[in-house]
Formats: C-alpha cells, sequence, structure tokens
C-alpha cells in the first residue's frame, strides 16, 4: 500500500497562492494515478483535479479550472497542487489520494488509498 502525507496548507489572503505537496511511500508511485479531493465543513468531500501515471495529463473540477494546476515529480513521489487565485470558497481540508482505474473519474470512492489531509484557509 501507498502512504500518502501533504503539507503546505496554512491561511492566505484571497487573491493569494498556496502550493500543496503530497508525499508518497511504499510501493510504486509511478503506477498511480493521483487526485486531490477538497472538504469543507459541513460538506461533502469534491473533487479538485487528477493527474495521470506518467505523462501528466490533467482534468480539473470547473470551480478551480485555470486558477489551480496539478503535477507529479515521480523520481521524488511527490505530487503538487499549485493554486493561485485564491478565493475564500477555496477554504477546506485538501486531500490527495491515489487510483489506478477509471481515468476521468471524480467519485471518491474510485481511489483506493488517501491522506490525512492538510487545512487551506483563505481570508477575505
Amino acid at each position: 500500500q501507498v502512504q500518502l502525507v501533504e503539507s503546505g496548507g496554512g491561511l492566505v489572503q484571497a487573491g493569494g497562492s498556496l502550493r500543496l505537496s503530497c508525499a508518497a511511500s511504499g510501493r510504486t508511485f509511478s503506477g498511480y494515478a493521483m487526485g486531490w479531493f477538497r472538504q469543507a465543513p459541513g460538506k461533502e468531500r469534491e473533487f479538485v483535479g487528477a493527474i495521470s501515471q506518467s505523462v501528466g495529463k490533467t482534468y480539473y473540477a470547473d470551480s478551480v479550472k485555470g486558477r489551480f494546476t496539478i503535477s507529479r515529480d515521480n523520481a521524488k513521489n511527490t505530487v503538487y497542487l499549485q493554486m493561485n487565485s485564491l478565493k475564500p470558497e477555496d477554504t477546506a481540508v485538501y486531500y490527495c489520494a491515489g487510483f489506478t482505474t477509471h481515468w476521468g473519474t471524480r467519485t471518491p470512492a474510485d481511489f483506493g488509498f488517501w491522506g490525512q489531509g492538510t487545512q487551506v484557509t483563505v481570508s477575505s
């Protein structure tokens, strides 16, 4: 099993930027597509975006398209979420997760393993 640890969260003003990291250990990281989700208090977990195993194909939720960018460095076993032009509604706990099937999925149940999450708070 792959273990995931997110980092890089914090407090930022609206319009600012943050870069989240998700470090993986365990089985071969490069064999998994990776995704990011977020969950705000009282809301369901929401898909943010995902990246393929090696060629770097990505897809995003409409709410973050053009503002957020996912990348990965398989040599460092790490996936990143660059978040720009942050808005108060981006405030949530952000999770990374891995999957091997259903490319294009946005469903949490399709992701087989998860990190513990990192808090992002955007002040207005």
